[in-house]
């Protein structure tokens, strides 16, 4: 079974086709079930999961909701992704099953003796951005977990998408130097990626999580998605300058919407930016901000919550 795995590696995945690689993954975890190897076996699957936005504070929130007494994180090995919080199932991992998701949570038997011992049971969640904007995830969550609450922290979009630049630019997978050329070049880029990533379930895009710096920040395109599933009750949205700006109050509109007693963090969360870097140009950012109008509106309109993106005349103190 080793073996199995071993050719089914990075080396093996570049020289397949998506469909191959994809049946040969689902036998391998299928294998597993089979011969009771599975290590989902009596575990649980999230009470929550945190959505996105990517480089919205979803670190932050993450951390600040595992530090909560009646709160248990999930666990992740996968050398792809660093960030213990972050799963991927729905969106680049679906192949895997239910048993290799449930493998990230914590067993049934300890929310039991938690229970027992407190009086109430524990909660556990995952956050993974990638799904706020997947094609895929919003289906593939409503299948298996219709009544999962979500919690999806919003960043204005022109820091945002500012903000994922950077970070490509520290990756080294942009190659433009600029943000206004990387942008100008989005579309474009794009238009193939889009289009194969909303035809095909088993593709998952590198170039999309590369310079989907506008796409990603289109905040409204990405909740239609979402409620054509589920019901706007099971959704909360806030603001990443809120989430940053004022920790506690926010978190206790958090904590209330899972069902959570109040609790006070010593440490106040924070955006992790992964560096620093000059600020966007004003111009640039009237420009966007004016591109980002008709998209907010919408959002406003689809969650009921006006954040006042479009009166910023300066990136939020996050």
């Amino acid at each position: 079974m080793s073996g199995l795995r071993s050719s089914l590696g990075s080396r093996a995945r570049r020289s397949i086709p998506n469909s191959v690689y994809v049946s040969a993954r689902r036998r391998y975890y299928d294998a597993r079930s089979l011969v009771g190897l599975n290590p989902g076996r009596g575990r649980l699957l999230p009470d929550f999961i945190v959505i996105g936005a990517a480089k919205s504070g979803t670190t932050s929130l993450y951390g600040a909701l595992a530090d909560h007494p009646f709160v248990v994180p999930c666990t992740t090995s996968d050398p792809h992704f660093q960030n213990t919080k972050e799963i991927h199932f729905f969106s680049s991992g679906f192949q895997r099953g239910e048993d290799w998701y449930r493998s990230h949570f914590p067993l049934e038997s300890a929310r039991r003796e938690f229970a027992a011992e407190h009086g109430r049971p524990f909660l556990t969640g995952e956050a993974s951005p990638s799904y706020m904007s997947s094609f895929w995830a919003p289906g593939r969550i409503r299948q298996l977990l219709p009544e999962v609450k979500f919690l999806a922290v919003l960043r204005n979009p022109v820091d945002r998408a500012y903000s994922q630049f950077q970070m490509s630019r520290r990756q080294g997978i942009e190659p433009l130097e600029s943000f206004e050329e990387a942008t100008a070049a989005e579309e474009e880029r794009l238009r193939p990626e889009l289009a194969r990533l909303a035809a095909d379930p088993h593709y998952n895009s590198p170039d999309f999580g590369r310079w989907s710096y506008l796409a990603r920040s289109r905040y409204a395109e990405q909740f239609e998605r979402w409620l054509e599933l589920f019901p706007r009750e099971q959704f909360l949205a806030f603001s990443a300058e809120d989430l940053l700006g004022d920790p506690t109050n926010t978190l206790d509109v958090v904590h209330d919407f899972l069902g959570l007693p109040a609790h006070r963090h010593e440490a106040p969360p924070r955006l992790h930016t992964g560096g620093d870097y000059d600020p966007l140009a004003p111009d640039a950012r009237a420009r966007l901000a004016e591109y980002f109008r008709p998209h907010n509106e919408r959002l406003y309109e689809l969650i009921g919550i006006d954040f006042g993106w479009e009166r910023e005349t300066a990136p939020a103190a996050v």
